[in-house]
């Protein structure tokens, strides 16, 4: 096996700008031909699109308007460049939200993670991912038979068929969710069954350090990736296990929550994806989940930027007195003075009522305007605290709520 899935991974940075400058442009005229991005890339000049900074002009596409879009013009909301009969599959996920796939060599791009955690031709991959309307089983089985292993489908359940199916058929690697691994080796050693995983690759939750431990000190190598149902992988880790790398096939954003706005670099924000897949180019897509850029390359020679994994949630919004509260009244408050760098509300009990303190990372600045402006928009009122700029925690969190529901 060679170190690499191809020379993508290893590119220059000089070569990776290169290549984006020709196809991110390239795919913005296909999106922009399609009948769901009529109105929201209308009159951009796709050829001005030629750097991942250049994307911060375009709006950002949310779940919510995906599934509006899907809602007036089904299955794909338009977001496509073929009809549903056309792609291998179509898979519904909770919402519903639907989304396409094909068979085609790593569509879904998860055989570079897979090859990054060292499975090759020789493996035989228990895939434990679901195949059942969500297409998570399909995405693990198409990076399988990109790296030439063979797949058990075992789906999830029956753990006691599952244990015996991986010592019959001499499993060697597990794709699936983190926990469930343990269930199945726990299982396996219940009836006394050798197994011999010794590799895993793993996803949609998860995997805390401690569980990590735990298969490697069962001669386990577990590596997890991060990915949805819409964009298929996103990053990934590698052996170094140094952050996520951010796979070739995408461009990632961090933005504000609530907005479109790139952070600062090295901040906590919202995870905005761009593909570069001409089947399903999805422009700006936001993902709902917080990470921040690492800096530099990781050490097991890929080049591309790294993430910092799974942060948090990005939609942080709450209901304070009755009123709901949003990141994008947060991000209006920034927005309208320009002294402002960061803003967090902050909601509380006092006694038995809610109250609501707005901190603001300003140098000095008008306390009486900040509250007008809050309760303009928010309509609410709240304690104005002004604090120094850089106090503000970066956890990229601009609602917090510190109110129990115990």
């Amino acid at each position: 096996m060679t170190d690499h899935f191809d020379a993508m991974e290893t590119r220059t940075p000089e070569e990776r700008a290169a290549d984006i400058a020709k196809m991110l442009p390239e795919q913005i005229a296909r999106a922009q031909a399609l009948s769901g991005y009529e109105d929201s890339l209308a009159g951009v000049d796709a050829k001005s699109i030629t750097a991942p900074e250049a994307l911060a002009s375009l709006p950002v596409l949310r779940k919510s308007d995906l599934s509006k879009a899907q809602k007036a013009a089904p299955p794909f909301g338009g977001l496509t460049s073929r009809s549903a009969n056309r792609f291998a599959h179509v898979f519904q996920s909770p919402g519903p939200i639907y989304e396409p796939g094909q068979v085609a060599k790593d569509w879904w791009r998860a055989g570079r993670f897979l090859h990054a955690a060292g499975i090759g031709k020789d493996d035989i991959v228990q895939n434990c991912f679901s195949y059942h309307l969500t297409p998570a089983g399909m995405m693990f089985e198409n990076g399988a038979r990109a790296v030439g292993a063979t797949v058990l489908p075992a789906g999830i359940g029956q753990t006691e068929l599952q244990a015996q199916a991986a010592h019959d058929v001499g499993t060697t690697a597990y794709a699936g969710t983190p926990d469930y691994l343990k269930i199945i080796l726990d299982k396996a050693e219940e009836i006394g069954l050798e197994l011999k995983i010794s590799k895993a690759v793993v996803g949609g939750g998860a995997l805390f350090p401690s569980l990590r431990q735990e298969y490697a000190d069962r001669g386990i190598a577990c590596l997890q990736s991060y990915g949805t149902a819409d964009l298929g992988t996103i990053a990934y880790e590698s052996p170094a296990m140094e952050g996520m790398i951010v796979d070739e096939g995408v461009i990632v954003e961090i933005v504000t929550p609530g907005t479109g706005d790139p952070v600062a670099p090295g901040e906590v924000g919202e995870v905005v994806v761009t593909t570069l897949n001409p089947d399903y180019p999805l422009i700006r897509f936001a993902t709902g989940d917080m990470s921040a850029v690492m800096e530099g390359q990781s050490p097991c020679g890929r080049s591309n930027m790294r993430i910092k994994g799974w942060m948090g949630r990005a939609d942080q919004t709450t209901k304070i007195k009755g009123m709901f509260v949003r990141p994008e009244q947060v991000a209006a408050l920034v927005a309208k003075h320009d002294e402002i760098g960061k803003a967090r509300v902050v909601a509380r009990r006092e006694g038995e009522m809610d109250a609501m303190t707005v901190m603001i990372e300003a140098d000095g600045g008008d306390a009486e305007a900040y509250a007008k402006s809050v309760s303009e928009l928010m309509k609410l009122k709240g304690q104005i605290e002004v604090v120094a700029k850089g106090s503000l925690p970066n956890d990229g969190k601009v609602i917090e709520d510190l109110r129990s529901y115990d």
